[in-house]
């Protein structure tokens, strides 16, 4: 096995100088540097890059933990290519990390990441609540940045859009179209993405007067085939309604097939929106109506904060990313039309 000591004697330099070299060190002579580089290629050792982390207390990796509820979709997929894309623009590598299934896992998932002394960690948490999270941001030293959750007494911590305003504007615009009776397809239970736009469903209704119908509201879990099954379950129910939300374009693609497997033309019976503005949405048929999520943008401030962070540099707090609504072909103006006062409005809209 080729030890360190043994790049040093190649090298005809010390193994303290071997150290600096590969810990970045600024004050080796280049023709030194260039030396103990070419005797590591031609031996092909491999440096320990747990001890070479402990030594330099920098690990150059950031981690991720995302519960893998969340994998098997094109949300995922989004911010996994652009949190991994920032990373290597700030020339760190990427550790992803799943969270599992429970708060407990995704505290072991972080323990996993500090062991391996990441220098920062990003967390999507599923089921660790504000406290924990204000926690872990106040015991260790490390930046931690968590995505999609609020945290009022830490936004120079977090990242998240303003769900509940996006779902209450875009409630408000299928109202603005001359729906009334408008079904919801919520995402999975106990999610903070879905209450929050549980939240602006009802908070939009209320608005306009409408009272809420609970046989208008179907339980979904973010999946295409959750939309369909909770497609189905409404029009079990001989509801009568003229446009359905779902809490995600999944859900919505899913919803969807139902009705058309029931005869109900979308959008001429049914109007049908949905959330994320995943890249089938557009390509949808009929297109889809949804609110565009900036995850892009959203994950550029995160790592953006994050490496700030990690240089000791003041940080303000984030605001709340808006979303824009998408206006598509599966919404038509509906029953009550010609009775509308409200006129055009934008997901971020007041």
């Amino acid at each position: 096995m080729i030890t360190m000591q043994d790049i040093a004697k190649k090298a005809g330099v010390s193994k303290s100088t071997v150290s600096r070299v590969l810990a970045g060190n600024n004050y080796v002579k280049e023709s030194t540097r260039l030396r103990v580089f070419q005797a590591i290629e031609e031996s092909g050792y491999r440096p320990n890059l747990l001890a070479r982390s402990l030594a330099t207390k920098s690990s150059q990796s950031i981690g991720l933990i995302v519960t893998n509820s969340l994998f098997n979709g094109p949300y995922f997929s989004e911010l996994l290519y652009q949190t991994a894309k920032m990373t290597e623009n700030y020339g760190r590598q990427l550790i992803l990390v799943d969270g599992k299934h429970s708060a407990d896992s995704e505290l072991e998932s972080i323990q996993f990441l500090l062991d391996r002394r990441c220098d920062a960690i990003i967390i999507y948490p599923s089921f660790l609540g504000e406290p924990d999270l204000m926690g872990l941001i106040a015991r260790h030293d490390i930046p931690f940045l968590v995505i999609n959750r609020d945290l009022p007494a830490a936004r120079e911590h977090c990242v998240f859009a303003a769900h509940q305003e996006n779902a209450r504007a875009a409630v408000r615009y299928l109202i603005g179209q001359g729906h009334r009776n408008i079904a919801f397809i919520s995402g999975a239970q106990g999610s903070p993405t879905a209450k929050a736009r549980d939240r602006g469903y009802r908070q939009a209704l209320a608005e306009a007067g409408i009272d809420v119908n609970p046989a208008l509201i179907a339980a979904g879990h973010w999946s295409l085939s959750s939309g369909f099954d909770a497609g189905m379950a409404l029009l079990a129910r001989g509801e009568v309604f003229s446009a359905l939300v779902c809490s995600n374009d999944d859900m919505a693609i899913g919803a969807a097939r139902a009705l058309r497997e029931q005869g109900i033309a979308v959008p001429g019976a049914v109007s049908l929106l949905g959330f994320d503005d995943i890249p089938m949405a557009a390509y949808f048929d009929p297109p889809l109506t949804t609110v565009h999520v900036p995850v892009a943008q959203m994950i550029e401030s995160a790592l953006a904060q994050v490496v700030a962070l990690l240089d000791g540099k003041p940080v303000a707090p984030l605001e709340p990313f808006n979303g824009e609504l998408i206006r598509r072909a599966s919404v038509a103006p509906g029953p009550f039309a010609a009775l509308s006062s409200t006129s055009h409005q934008t997901a971020g809209g007041g």
